[in-house]
């Protein structure tokens, strides 16, 4: 059972990790801890962010994309970075760290279209989205630098695949679908705060579709590089036991 200060350390712990600070956190001892309150603040995150949505999916009001993406990202980030040879490479860890980092998605959930008008609300709902997708991204290029101890360029690779794949999978299998909306043209009886938003994807997957091919090559010749070093880490493995 755990105690109230064990939930204070998990809130401290995020609280530095949010912050660019050295974060360890205890995953043996409260790991289960570490994995629910991260499904919670991801859950909080994703309720918030399409609560005010009219056009919203029914599963995307309750949360539950927010829940499912922090799995979904958790495993897609421990299968692209393993090859990379990390340092104590973990699933569990990994899917900690992407739960911990949902709390500034919570930004969302303000109801800025309640005191603004129609194109403030959208021109501040743009920022929102910048602030959180870039603070997202510069917490997982440390991440790969501190805890999984790859150098600047790797972690640079490892941070921004990922990034343009699920990019350009969304945009092929049209999960976003007011994207297309945007991009056929909108009633302006049907706008929304969000409409300036999904501009803003539209851009960032433009952009993914581009640099994909080269972050993939990329990618490639770094496993191949690191390809040597894990093998030989495996032999020290194997003489040491």
């Amino acid at each position: 059972m755990y105690k109230l200060s064990d939930v204070g350390e998990v809130l401290l712990t995020t609280g530095r990790l949010l912050a660019f600070r050295p974060a360890v956190p205890d995953l043996k001892r409260l790991g289960p801890l570490y994995v629910a309150m991260g499904l919670a603040f991801a859950w909080l995150a994703g309720i918030g962010r399409y609560w005010d949505n009219p056009r919203a999916e029914l599963w995307q009001t309750l949360g539950l994309g927010s829940v499912a993406y922090v799995f979904v990202m958790a495993l897609l980030l421990w299968i692209i970075v393993w090859p990379l040879n990390p340092r104590g490479w973990r699933y569990r860890s990994v899917l900690v760290f992407v739960a911990l980092t949902s709390p500034p998605a919570i930004l969302y959930a303000i109801p800025v279209e309640r005191f603004l008008s129609l194109d403030a609300a959208q021109s501040v709902n743009i920022w929102f989205l910048v602030t959180v997708a870039l603070w997202r991204v510069i917490l997982l290029w440390v991440f790969l630098q501190r805890a999984a101890g790859l150098t600047l360029g790797v972690s640079f690779v490892g941070t921004l695949l990922p990034i343009a794949l699920i990019v350009v999978a969304l945009s092929l299998f049209n999960l976003e679908h007011a994207t297309f909306e945007i991009m056929g043209g909108l009633d302006p009886a049907q706008r929304t705060p969000n409409d300036a938003a999904y501009a803003v994807l539209i851009t960032i997957t433009l952009f993914s579709s581009i640099a994909l091919p080269f972050l993939l090559l990329a990618y490639m010749i770094l496993c191949l590089k690191a390809r040597p070093s894990r093998w030989d880490k495996r032999s020290d493995e194997r003489h040491g036991s």
